[in-house]
């Protein structure tokens, strides 16, 4: 906030983000302005702006025009989506909350920093309606990366109990956010983009499911039409809850179009007593000048958090698809001395190690070592596995339970369940009722004795269904928002208890994907299937979102487990070489040849992970569909790497150029193929003239002209490597 700005009008700014606030009178805040940085403003030029955004009033309207504050309330003449709903036995339904204190809570800062957003500026607003009797605190940040967020905590002043149905936080856009982007999916192909023209009225996106689900849009983006990754100005928002959620975007014929987020809040959930509080779900928004700008300012976020992983990720072999549940010491054994080989760093037992685990309808819930699969326990296959210098990772699915289980057996009632009846079955398992604290500590024994007993490094985190008839306790009420906060808790304390244990979110592949389950893990599953060509553009999307380094990518057998389709092994790899990379493949039936490429790929991604774990992840915006080309640039622009895909053919012959987006304008850059990924597996009749010596160009010349692609068969990929040299150097 300026120096001398008068205390009812706030400008916050960080990371290229201004956020103008006007905070004057008793009514709630509103934002004036959410997007780029408008510079320094002297109090007059503040004043005049906010001033200059007021409306006419306009037959059929009230007399004072209303205006969409941060908690938008029909008592103000809003007619739109409410920003808090609720009642008190019918009554207190429209609240009139006036505001009492605006405080900042932080200095203004500018740059990008390492520490992350607890020393971001921001406002902390104090409202009330005594009629309604209700307090309401706001909070609004601006985090170093330039993400805005918000969330609001509800407290109960009367003597009855409260009913909260719903809070939204609002973020208001300007009227050129002309198109909608929002995600979709099914299980085995999640963050399918969809595009729409926003026109007036309400494009709401709702998920029941008690988790995000696979047809979660992530993020909810406005954006000038037309925008892309490079281009066009965009806004979005996300919600950072791991359960229940709604996401709308909102058009009103009074001219205020605005994004908003919140749980979803199911009947009765939260009954809020006499002075007790609600505190909603952080609700992030992100703006830029393309897409890639958007997603840059989450990755700078969670990159800054201290929780966020720090040191090299480990290359991981995960045995799922390699064994299934045909758990054998001595078949695992040889995969896990293949897995040495080829530079493996970390191993992964997945599910059937527990007691009665021969198939997916029994034993979850029995979170004991199988002594008939396993008569010493884990100890031979992990000191072996140990001893061959990888770490050792274990698959749990801590929150369900198979009915043909010994705990189900013997504590029935620990499932979510309400009405008498069972819900629906899913993968042969119910639901655990972690707001149970028997079943909670149950819970947190076993996983605390199993990463106590044996050395293990990384939990696979599991959650193989949707949550349906989520009663909790035994009057079965409404409890998806019970057990998602259980669930926090859970994974808080086994990570005090053991700090250096890496947890990733795995959710039937990705259907839980939020910066809630982000706040307690390291890595996201992004996708039950592997097939690169499929993963290609899962990963695409889950990284409008999450980094390359927390979202797992691995490379499959030779055909997919999932889709049938037959790949080769440079392709595969190409599609999981920028992520945090790992192989699902039984190892042991590859040949020679294969294995010792695959050490290849797996040596050049431990060679440059550095570079593709810390850089800037770029899209160009190709017109050829056909073609798909990305990259990651290192922050200081010294160098990059860029794997341009070749989906399906294309209709010019030979390719057409290129471009290759995120270099430094000014700076001179030498391009080359990269091994492994410099093999051309096409039908061009002659080489590709630049291929073998180079090219040597700007950074703007490369993002503006570009270079020539080569010709290649559908479904493969090449590597290219940018860097930054001395404009007299010569060629190599």
């Amino acid at each position: 906030m300026p120096d001398g700005c008068p205390a009812s009008i706030l400008h916050l700014r960080a990371g290229g983000t201004s956020v103008v606030v006007d905070a004057r009178g008793e009514s709630l805040p509103r934002i004036v302005h959410w997007g780029a940085d408008l510079g320094d403003l002297a109090p007059d030029l503040l004043a005049s702006l906010v001033d200059a955004q007021a409306p006419q009033r306009v037959s059929g309207s009230t007399d004072q025009t209303p205006s969409a504050s941060l908690l938008p309330e029909q008592s103000s003449g809003w007619l739109g989506t409410p920003g808090l709903t609720g009642h008190r036995h019918g009554a207190a339904f429209s609240t009139a909350l006036r505001t009492t204190a605006v405080r900042t809570t932080a200095v203004r800062t500018t740059a990008v920093r390492t520490t992350g957003s607890p020393d971001a500026p921001g406002i902390v607003v104090e409202a009330i309606d005594p009629a309604a009797e209700l307090a309401v605190t706001l909070e609004l940040e601006v985090t170093a990366a330039g993400l805005v967020r918000q969330r609001a905590t509800v407290r109960n002043l009367g003597a009855q109990t409260f009913e909260l149905t719903g809070v939204l936080a609002t973020f208001p856009v300007p009227d050129a956010a002309t198109e909608l982007l929002d995600l979709t999916g099914r299980h085995l192909r999640e963050r399918s983009p969809q595009r729409q023209r926003w026109d007036v009225g309400t494009h709401l996106r709702e998920g029941r499911r008690g988790r995000p689900g696979a047809d979660s849009s992530l993020l909810l983006v406005a954006g000038e039409e037309g925008f892309g990754a490079r281009s066009g100005r965009v806004w979005g928002v996300h919600l950072a809850w791991s359960g229940n959620q709604r996401l709308l975007a909102e058009r009103t014929i009074s001219g205020v179009s605005f994004l908003a987020a919140g749980e979803l809040l199911l009947a009765g959930e939260i009954l809020l007593a006499p002075d007790e509080r609600y505190e909603s779900p952080w609700v992030f928004g992100s703006h830029g000048d393309g897409l890639d700008e958007l997603a840059t300012r989450f990755h700078e976020h969670l990159r800054a958090r201290p929780e966020h992983p720090r040191g090299p990720r480990p290359v991981t072999l995960n045995v799922w698809e390699a064994v299934y549940f045909d758990h054998d010491l001595t078949r695992l054994t040889a995969l896990a001395e293949a897995a040495a080989t080829v530079g493996v760093e970390r191993f992964v037992l997945d599910d059937g190690w527990f007691s009665h685990r021969r198939d997916d309808s029994a034993g979850l819930g029995d979170w004991y070592v199988d002594a008939d699969v396993w008569p010493d326990g884990l100890a031979p296959l992990i000191t072996r596995v140990r001893g061959l210098g990888m770490e050792f990772g274990l698959w749990v699915e801590p929150e369900m339970v198979n009915p043909d289980s010994d705990l189900a057996r013997a504590h029935p009632d620990w499932i979510l369940q309400t009405g008498g009846r069972t819900p629906p079955s899913a993968r042969n398992q119910q639901v655990l009722d972690l707001g149970r604290p028997e079943a909670y500590d149950h819970i947190l024994e076993r996983l605390d004795a199993l990463l106590a007993e044996n050395d293990i490094a990384y939990l696979k985190w599991d959650h193989n269904r949707d949550l349906i008839d989520a009663g909790h306790g035994p009057r079965g009420v409404a409890g998806v928002h019970g057990q998602t906060a259980a669930l926090y808790a859970l994974l808080a304390e086994l990570r005090r208890r053991h700090p250096d244990v890496e947890i990733e979110s795995c959710a039937s592949g990705g259907a839980r994907v939020d910066l809630g389950i982000l706040q307690f893990t390291q890595r996201v599953w992004a996708s039950d299937c592997i097939d690169p060509l499929e993963r290609d553009q899962i990963q695409r999307w889950t990284e409008l979102l999450v980094p390359p380094e927390m979202i797992g990518a691995h490379i499959g057998s030779p055909v997919s487990h999932t889709t049938g389709r037959t790949h080769a092994l440079d392709f595969r790899a190409a599609a999981a070489f920028f992520g945090h990379l790992g192989i699902e493949w039984d190892l042991t039936t590859a040949t020679g040849d294969e294995l010792a490429r695959l050490a290849e790929w797996v040596a050049a991604h431990r060679a440059h992970r550095a570079l593709l774990h810390s850089g800037v992840v770029v899209h160009a915006d190709q017109p050829d569909p056909a073609l798909r080309l990305h990259g990651v640039v290192a922050p200081d622009g010294g160098e990059a790497i860029y794997a341009l895909t070749q989906r399906e053919t294309s209709v010019c012959y030979p390719t057409g150029s290129v471009t290759l987006p995120g270099l430094a304008a000014d700076a001179t850059y030498e391009v080359r193929p990269l091994a492994p990924g410099d093999q051309i597996v096409g039908t061009g009749q002659s080489a590709l003239p630049w291929w073998g010596t180079g090219v040597r160009s700007t950074g703007r010349a490369l993002a503006v002209v570009g270079l020539r692609a080569p010709v290649l068969f559908p479904e493969r990929s090449v590597l290219l490597h940018a860097r930054r040299i001395d404009p007299g150097a010569e060629l190599r």
